[in-house]
């Protein structure tokens, strides 16, 4: 891990040293490195040298393009695993939840689903809810993150598909029908025991999925 923390930015290192717990300092370590180490492929520079700057509701990006290559990316961790989404020229947003069983999940629906998203969770028997929450909560995520607003969007003021078996997508956006078709959206196989979900901007783009090296996240 110390080689990872090395290509940390200043600012990063300060974060990481603020966590009181030595395993999330841990995860944000590793998960920002191996972020640095991915982009730095992408970009053919040293991963220290990448410089970030951060939107109004702390979305990072490339502070700069760098020869002309407009990578966008987004990183989430849950529970020992991390994901990594990047795309060229385009939004994007990865979220990925352990599936907890003590989650309440008709608790959590209540508060933060939209009410279609609420009716649609409540209607499925209850042994397929659990699945149907963290279907709908990987996606609720992964689009607020690659939206850039995160919860100031609001969480209730879309709907996206739950249903296990039923394929990732945004149904409904508040006030504008055209971020429907702005957006697409695509469930992610995380392995046992977690969800995971990828939203992109625009139509047409190919998934490629690599694992990679374990550097101890857990």
């Amino acid at each position: 891990m110390a080689a990872l923390y090395d290509v940390l930015a200043p600012d990063e290192r300060a974060r990481a040293d603020r966590f009181r717990f030595e395993e999330d300092r841990r995860r944000f370590t590793v998960a920002r490195g191996v972020l640095r180490s991915i982009l730095a492929l992408y970009l053919d520079v040293e991963p220290a040298a990448i410089e970030f700057r951060y939107g109004a509701h702390g979305k990072p990006s490339l502070a700069e393009t760098v020869d002309g290559c407009d990578v966008r990316f987004n990183l989430s961790h849950s529970h020992g695993l991390a994901l990594h989404a990047f795309a060229i020229g385009r939004e994007v947003g990865v979220d990925v939840e352990h599936m907890r069983a003590d989650t309440d999940v008709m608790g959590v629906a209540r508060h933060s689903f939209s009410p279609g998203e609420v009716e649609a969770l409540s209607s499925l028997p209850a042994g397929q809810r659990r699945e149907g929450f963290f279907n709908g909560w990987t996606r609720k995520e992964a689009f607020i993150k690659a939206h850039g607003e995160g919860v100031a969007l609001g969480l209730s003021r879309f709907d996206v598909a739950l249903r296990p078996g039923e394929p990732a997508a945004l149904l409904r956006f508040d006030g504008d029908p055209g971020e429907v078709a702005r957006w697409s959206m695509r469930a992610l196989d995380a392995g046992e025991g977690y969800k995971a979900a990828l939203a992109v901007e625009g139509k047409g783009w190919d998934l490629r999925c690599w694992d990679y090296p374990d550097h101890g996240l857990t």
